[in-house]
């Protein structure tokens, strides 16, 4: 068989732990066999990052704005825990977080839906796409720990020289203190790409921040959602058939859970993080979750929206069989092949991501299937695979 070639390459970032192997199992099983890969490959691997000092990291960000498609592996965002495991110089910041800061852009988050893997939420009929904002916030915070009675002031000093301070608390013992920002050029293009999505795949956009409390902070977001849709997007929404409306994210909460799903659900950094993680668990599990970071100026990063499945690679470490779900990780791949084929006008690599998604997708709904589906699966006749059972089936299925 002929294998397809790639005129251009994609951004390889690889990661760790048991997503880690499954990335290699992807590549060897799946891909391989039918295209002659060509990958920009970087290790982001802890260890890795740690012996660069984490350069390697904005290495891959700005490769990704050199080549435009980027696919990664999940990577392990260090607490004090890992900085004593993997003996860390520091503990890094989240590799996600960076390479979000550098490429700006918004990331959609949206759930495979299989039949047979019914959602939790039994008025979900539809999948739910979280559009999150990837700039600022906590991911991007200063952080202080106040050893004793003090005062605490938020100052601003312009270039003009003039001076904003105000107190922020006045701390009578011991506490914490985290400052934050962001930034109306990344939260202007967070609209954008919001809006633009919803035109694209024709959905409702809604849009929640908690500006009841945060009044300024939060409220920003909201008014500048609005004046971008009043001026920009307005009329094309309308003559599209959908909805934008802002309210506040408790509204949405509720509003959300008593939906048929099928809207675009924009969320701050944060926000967008932890909902994202619900929706995926509510319609079956974190590992049918499909991501891809857009950005404005036209690059595009596509991972798994779930961790690095620790458990599973300690199991596998000591030679037990793990049965850990790859779909999220193969849509990944499928994606940024699908990018790049339209991008370099190739559409016999285009083809094969859509084959690609299909094989994977017919071989649970044809009852095979690793163990998170397989306990939750409303098929009659289900056969739980272990991990490179499942990667070996799908792979006949590539070939029927």
């Amino acid at each position: 068989m002929n294998k397809i070639k790639m005129t251009n390459p994609i951004v390889e970032i690889d990661g760790d732990e048991m997503t880690r192997v499954i990335w290699d199992g992807i590549k060897e099983e799946l891909i391989k066999p039918f295209i002659e890969l060509n990958t920009k490959y970087y290790d982001l691997s802890l260890k890795n990052r740690d012996l660069t000092n984490d350069k390697v990291t904005v290495e891959a960000a700005l490769a990704t704005k050199k080549y435009k498609v980027a696919v990664k592996c999940a990577t392990i965002t260090p607490n004090a825990q890992r900085v004593q495991e993997y003996e860390l110089k520091e503990m890094w910041k989240s590799p996600n977080g960076t390479i979000r800061a550098i490429l700006d852009g918004t990331v959609f988050r949206k759930p495979i839906v299989v039949k047979g893997i019914e959602p939790f939420v039994r008025t979900w009929k539809k999948p739910i796409t979280i559009a999150r904002h990837a700039y600022g916030d906590i991911y991007k915070d200063v952080e202080l720990i106040a050893d004793g009675a003090g005062e605490a002031y938020l100052s601003f000093l312009s270039s003009s020289g003039k001076e904003e301070k105000i107190l922020v608390h006045k701390f009578q013992g011991k506490g914490v203190l985290l400052g934050m920002h962001n930034l109306d050029s990344s939260i202007e293009s967070f609209a954008r790409s919001c809006f633009s999505y919803a035109l694209e795949v024709k959905e409702d956009l809604w849009f929640g921040t908690k500006d009841t409390i945060s009044k300024k902070y939060d409220h920003h977001f909201k008014d500048l959602f609005q004046e971008i849709f009043d001026k920009e997007y307005k009329e094309k929404f309308s003559d599209a058939g959908i909805e934008y409306f802002y309210t506040l994210i408790d509204d949405i909460v509720a509003r959300v859970i008593r939906s048929e799903g099928g809207m675009i659900w924009a969320c701050k950094n944060y926000d967008g993080d932890v909902m994202s993680d619900m929706v995926a668990s509510a319609f079956g599990s974190l590992a049918m979750m499909t991501s891809v970071l857009v950005s404005p100026d036209g690059y595009y990063e596509y991972e798994a929206a779930h961790g690095t499945v620790t458990k599973h690679y300690y199991q596998h470490l000591k030679g037990a069989k793990t049965s850990t779900n790859s779909m999220a990780t193969i849509f990944a791949w499928s994606g940024a092949l699908r990018k790049r084929g339209q991008m370099d006008n190739n559409r016999e690599l285009e083809e094969f991501a859509d084959k690609l998604e299909s094989a994977a997708i017919r071989t649970i709904e044809e009852g095979f299937m690793t163990k998170d589906l397989g306990l939750m699966s409303t098929l009659k006749n289900v056969t739980i695979l272990e991990t490179f059972e499942f990667l070996n089936a799908i792979k006949k299925n590539l070939y029927t």
